[in-house]
């Protein structure tokens, strides 16, 4: 089988649904109905074991106060435009979050016709006040993200969290394809599957606003083809944009740390954000952050060494 394309990753995500189309809010509201169980919204599971999980179309149409026929088609992409009221009773029903509530009103709006107009495709370009800010957060772990989670710029510690990126293509650097198809991510995070479904989601969001993008489908494309689990997990139809918080890490090179992060938007970035990884000094995740700056940084003055010497010959 040969390799696709990124236009053939693109393509290949098309046909499986990855852009949002007339058909894609029939497939959020089917992910999110199985999603919730009777008990969740105050019915009884009844007797027996339910062939549908989740709710059944006729119980989340009296919920949301529609007639089982009027949901049949929502779910079938023949309905296209609901009513405010309708999609509101809807995520009420569904027992959607605030995410979860932004990304229905972006498919109702694509299956209408109502969406703006693609944005043009993001610079990869970095700013050099960006990159200094990069040098002056040393030792802490830090790099900047495209909008699709690339790997824009790094410092070392940053580039070094997660073993083996350096040997990819700077090209290729991306947290999520890291994360699925790197062999060290799933040692790397003690918890992968939860971190998985967290960069799943994050992209699940992406796509209500940027349908069209074809950086985002490319990608999207090509963990379909290559990751099984990215393919379960995407047809799952979870959203959540990414935060701050705390991520374990078993790092070969240093062992066990837990670090927090933090994300901050560049203004006029085109979606690139800055990630920068604390914490408390004197402890011993602290002393093993400043380790793996160390040993980067030695890593990275013998390659210079090493390239000098080849000059010289």
């Amino acid at each position: 089988m040969q390799p696709l394309s990124p236009a053939g990753m693109q393509r290949k995500a098309g046909r499986l649904g990855i852009m949002t189309d007339q058909t894609e809010l029939g497939r959020f509201l089917r992910a999110r109905r199985a999603g919730v169980r009777p008990a969740d919204v105050g019915l009884p599971s009844g007797p027996g074991t339910r062939r549908t999980p989740g709710l059944r179309r006729e119980e989340l149409a009296t919920l949301a106060g529609v007639s089982i026929d009027y949901y049949t088609r929502l779910e079938r992409g023949k309905e296209t435009r609901p009513s405010p009221a309708v999609v509101d009773s809807l995520a009420k029903a569904l027992k959607l979050d605030e995410e979860e509530r932004e990304y229905l009103a972006t498919v109702v709006a694509t299956a209408a016709g109502r969406m703006r107009e693609p944005r043009s495709a993001p610079s990869r370009a970095v700013r050099p006040t960006a990159k200094l800010l990069l040098e002056t957060l040393r030792p802490n772990p830090a790099y900047v993200l495209s909008r699709t989670n690339d790997v824009l710029a790094a410092n070392p510690g940053g580039l070094a969290l997660m073993p083996g990126m350096v040997d990819w293509p700077a090209s290729q650097r991306n947290t999520i394809r890291y994360t699925f198809l790197h062999p060290a991510a799933r040692d790397l995070w003690p918890d992968w599957t939860q971190k998985a479904r967290s960069c799943v989601a994050q992209l699940r969001a992406l796509t209500g606003h940027d349908s069209d993008a074809p950086d985002l489908a490319a990608l999207v494309g090509e963990l379909i083809v290559k990751s099984p689990d990215f393919g379960r997990m995407w047809e799952r139809y979870e959203v959540r944009r990414i935060g701050d918080g705390q991520k374990i890490y078993r790092h070969p090179s240093v062992g066990t740390m837990t670090l927090s992060h933090e994300i901050l938007n560049l203004n006029r970035a085109n979606g690139q954000r800055l990630v920068v990884y604390l914490t408390v000094p004197g402890t011993p995740d602290h002393d093993a952050m400043l380790l793996l700056e160390t040993l980067e940084t030695s890593a990275l003055d013998r390659a210079h060494e090493a390239s000098a010497d080849e000059l010289a010959l």
